[in-house]
Formats: structure tokens, sequence, C-alpha cells
């Protein structure tokens, strides 16, 4: 975790973009017009460029360490150079020392689980993982409280519909849904992403089923595969 800026808000950034910040008594026309029926005293903000599943992740065991709520959770279009979305987190607490506990928190989780979001000039792919989802999960993808969630993602659409198919085949999981181009992605975005819960094991077999599909077909159209930092699934 990076804190090279000397702005106050400022809590520090992470791999793929990301960056966090804190804004202590926000303005309240402003937060009014953010349609929050809650009048926090602090906000926590994590957001990227690049990747959601793993800011999200991280953000979602942040939450659930710390005295904060979920605000807000959308899906900017953009990944810059890729076919995919960022990401645009907001939390909120009673206190500026909860908010900065929880985003850097995520900020250094972040680090980590953007270990299994891969990236080449052909595309991109992105996994996630949780034993038992929280609350930024539930808003952010539809996940059960307290139950194993899966999430992948994989473009071109194409690569990403197939890892779907294999992720679904290999195991008995519950999809929650299906998003491509048209219908659920971000504005068109060129990448097919599902959404699955289930039995923990069950949930996991689904999930590294998709990743080996993916990563071949991906490596397949003759571009490095590389992840965003470090893969870790593998060790676990």
């Amino acid at each position: 975790m990076e804190t090279a800026g000397s702005r106050k808000e400022l809590i520090g950034t992470a791999a793929l973009d990301t960056i966090g910040m804190v804004i202590a008594g926000i303005d309240e026309t402003l937060l009014e017009n953010m349609h929050v029926d809650k009048k926090y005293r602090a906000l926590g903000i994590l957001t990227s460029r690049c990747g959601a599943a793993g800011q999200f992740l991280a953000l979602d065991d942040a939450v659930k360490m710390t005295n904060t709520e979920v605000v807000t959770i959308e899906l900017p279009l953009d990944a810059k150079t890729w076919g995919g979305h960022g990401s645009y987190a907001v939390i909120g607490a009673d206190s500026v020392e909860d908010c900065t506990n929880a985003i850097q928190i995520a900020l250094r989780l972040t680090d980590k689980y953007v270990g299994e979001v891969y990236m080449s000039d052909s595309g991109h792919l992105e996994f996630c993982y949780s034993a038992s989802a929280g609350k930024v999960l539930e808003q952010a993808v539809g996940a059960e409280l307290g139950r194993a969630y899966g999430f992948m993602t994989g473009s071109p659409a194409g690569i990403g519909l197939v890892m779907a198919d294999n992720a679904l085949k290999a195991s008995p999981v519950d999809l929650i849904w299906e998003m491509s181009p048209q219908y659920g992605t971000t504005h068109y975005s060129n990448e097919v992403m599902i959404s699955f819960k289930g039995d923990a094991g069950n949930v996991w077999e689904a999930l590294m089923a998709g990743r080996a599909t993916g990563l071949d077909l991906l490596k397949s159209m003759g571009n490095e595969v590389v992840s965003a930092t470090e893969p870790y699934y593998d060790d676990l």
C-alpha cells in the first residue's frame, strides 16, 4: 500500500489503479443527492480503473472487521485497455477512524485478491471466491449472506461463456445470474460474467474449473497472460 500524496483524504493506493480515500464531515447536500438514507459522519471510498472482484472481496472482509456499512457499489465502464469494468465503492461510519481502518484493510487485501485478475493484450479474466459472503458482496453481486460465493468474468465475451459452462457442469452450485454485453454488463463491456453460490467445496470446484478453462483459452490467443500481482488460488 503506497501513500505518496499529501491530501488529507488520501489513505493509500493498491494494484490495478486502486485508490482509497476517506471524507470526514461530508457536505450534507452532496450526501442527500447521493441517495443515502443515513447521515454518516464519514465516508470511505475504494475505487479503481480496473477490476472489481478483488476490490469488492477485499472491502467485504474489511467491512466485516470494522464498524462500517455499505453505502454504494457501482461498476463503471473502464478497465483501461481491456474489455471490462472498474470499481466504485463507498462505505459509511460514525467515525473517521472506523472508515480509515476499513479502507486501510481493503487496500492491503486488494493487492492480494487481485492476484486472481489476469490480463493480456487479447483479453482479461477475473475470479472471486468467498467461503462466507458479507454485505459488500451481497450488494455488489447478489451473494447470499454467510454462504459460499463465486464470481468469474472472461473477456472477450465468448471466453467468459465457455468458462461459465464448464464451471456449472463441474460442480452442483446455484447460478445467481449471468451477464453478457447486451444484458447486464457495464454498458456493453466485452465480457460474460456469472455469479453463483452453494456449499463451499462445490463453489470452489466450480470456480477452479472455470479458471482453468479461461486461462487455457486466453493463452491460446498468443499473448502473454499475467496476474495483476501474484496468483494465490493455487496455494490454497
